[in-house]
């Protein structure tokens, strides 16, 4: 009976204890994510890296179109601890200054014209003719939504830009008009809608086509919004998209394409965020796997707000 006693005792404790260890392995501090489609597959390297260094901190990643997880701040009163745009002017039109103060320019990338081996002349296409491909009756192409996705108002500028490069009269008119069923929120949703044959071709960023081992055409720098140099080329597209309230509008100038990144103003955990910022953008951590995935670094480079940066990231950036 003493011996039955002593094993119930010695259970009922290891139970406790067992209850303990568990409670305390859950609490983990937990910083949130909202971060460009294009941005999956880096991020969810850079969270695996961090939270190696950093156990007791879980990393929660919600990946939309830039201008959607913009309004997710905005007009849905979401909390996140960091917001990473495809499109660095996103923070600046939607979020600052009302809803974040600063914002680091950190990543590049380019507009490609993405497909796979059974779509439709893929042995014809090239970066003379994939317009003329296009725009065939028996061809079906996919873009993003262009008020919801950086890539989506990016897709209507390189068609803007083509039009001028190729001297095709209407080509963005007739680029636009085609396939509208086939527009998704991001550009990322588009991928299922390739790899089942639905539709062969998809405005994508390069660097999604490559992390994702699809097939692509390199189009020239004059519309592949990759080139600073070609700044006055690009500022000949222009689109308006839907604006920070309902009925007004933004108009979207051509320009190079760069990424950014900011922690909102009421972000729940600012310290850590500011931690995982700081990872993301030192050379040899998440630049590093930012730049094997395609998106080459940008660090450091000119901020608007430089002086609203924290401190121990305007190493990051410059004022000039």
């Amino acid at each position: 009976m003493k011996y039955l006693k002593s094993i119930v005792t010695f259970l009922f404790i290891s139970l406790i204890f067992v209850s303990c260890s568990t409670k305390k392995n859950s609490e983990k501090q937990q910083l949130i994510v909202f971060h460009a489609g294009s941005l999956s597959v880096p991020f969810k390297q850079i969270k695996t890296e961090y939270e190696k260094t950093n156990p007791k901190v879980e990393i929660l990643l919600e990946s939309a179109g830039s201008v959607k997880c913009a309004r997710k701040i905005t007009e849905l009163n979401r909390e996140c601890d960091l917001m990473a745009s495809a499109d660095y002017t996103v923070i600046d039109e939607l979020l600052i200054p009302d809803f974040a103060s600063w914002n680091i320019k950190f990543a590049s990338n380019e507009m490609a014209i993405v497909y796979h081996k059974e779509s439709k002349y893929a042995n014809e296409i090239n970066a003379h003719n994939w317009f003329e491909i296009l725009l065939k009756d028996d061809v079906i192409f996919g873009r993003s939504d262009p008020n919801s996705d950086p890539c989506g108002y990016r897709a209507i500028l390189t068609s803007q830009l083509s039009e001028y490069y190729y001297s095709y009269e209407n080509l963005a008119e007739k680029i636009i008009a085609k396939n509208q069923e086939y527009i998704r929120p991001k550009e990322v949703d588009l991928l299922a809608l390739l790899e089942s044959n639905t539709i062969d071709y998809i405005f994508l960023y390069r660097s999604v086509a490559e992390q994702h081992g699809l097939i692509f055409i390199t189009l020239p720098d004059s519309i592949n919004l990759n080139n600073p140099e070609l700044a006055d080329f690009y500022k000949k597209a222009k689109l308006d998209i839907t604006g920070k309230q309902p009925g007004t509008k933004i108009t979207k100038t051509g320009q190079a394409m760069v990424y950014g990144l900011t922690i909102p103003s009421n972000a729940p955990n600012k310290v850590l965020a500011i931690d995982f910022v700081e990872f993301i953008l030192s050379e040899h951590k998440g630049m590093e796997i930012m730049n094997k995935n395609g998106q080459a670094s940008m660090i450091p480079s000119k901020s608007e707000t430089y002086s609203s940066i924290p401190e121990k990231l305007k190493q990051f950036a410059n004022s000039n």
